[in-house]
C-alpha cells in the first residue's frame, strides 16, 4: 500500500494496529450522544484520547470510560462521582474499598431518589384530587 494511502486510512481500520481505535463521530453514533458531549467529558478528565494531528483518536479504554460515564449519568450520579468511581476501577488496588465506595454512592443516590419519588407521589395525589374536584364542579354545573 502506498504511504499516502496508509496515512489517509483511519487507524481503527488498520488490521496491524494492536487495539481498535475510534473517532469521536463513531463514539457519538454508537452511544447516541453529541460530539460536543464527548468533548465535554474529555474536558472533565473522564476521557483522554490521543491526537493524530487535529483529530482525536479514542482507545477501547476511552470507549469503556464513556460507557461507564453514561451509565453513571443514567443512574443520576454527578460527573465528579462518576469520575471518582471510574478512576478507582482502573487502579490495581484491592477492589473491596472500591466496591464499598460504590455502594455508598448508590445508597446516597437511592435515598435521594426515594425522597423525590415520595414528593412526586404527594404532588400526583394533589393533582388527582384537584382533577376530581374540577370534574365534580363541572358535572354539577352541567346538571343544573
Amino acid at each position: 500500500m502506498p504511504a499516502a494511502a496508509a496515512l489517509s486510512r483511519p487507524r481503527h481500520l488498520d488490521r496491524a494496529a494492536a487495539a481498535p481505535t475510534f473517532t469521536i463521530g463513531e463514539l457519538a453514533r454508537e452511544f447516541g450522544v453529541t460530539t460536543r458531549a464527548i468533548r465535554f467529558y474529555e474536558d472533565c478528565g473522564l476521557l483522554d484520547p490521543e491526537r493524530a494531528g487535529r483529530n482525536r483518536v479514542y482507545s477501547t479504554r476511552d470507549r469503556t470510560r464513556l460507557r461507564l460515564t453514561l451509565r453513571g449519568k443514567r443512574l443520576g450520579l454527578k460527573l465528579a462521582e462518576v469520575k471518582e468511581l471510574v478512576d478507582m476501577y482502573e487502579s490495581r488496588r484491592d477492589t473491596g474499598p472500591q466496591l464499598r465506595r460504590f455502594l455508598g454512592v448508590l445508597a446516597r443516590h437511592r435515598t435521594q431518589l426515594e425522597q423525590r419519588l415520595g414528593d412526586l407521589q404527594t404532588t400526583l395525589a394533589e393533582v388527582l384530587a384537584q382533577e376530581a374536584e374540577a370534574r365534580r364542579l363541572l358535572k354539577a354545573r352541567t346538571a343544573a
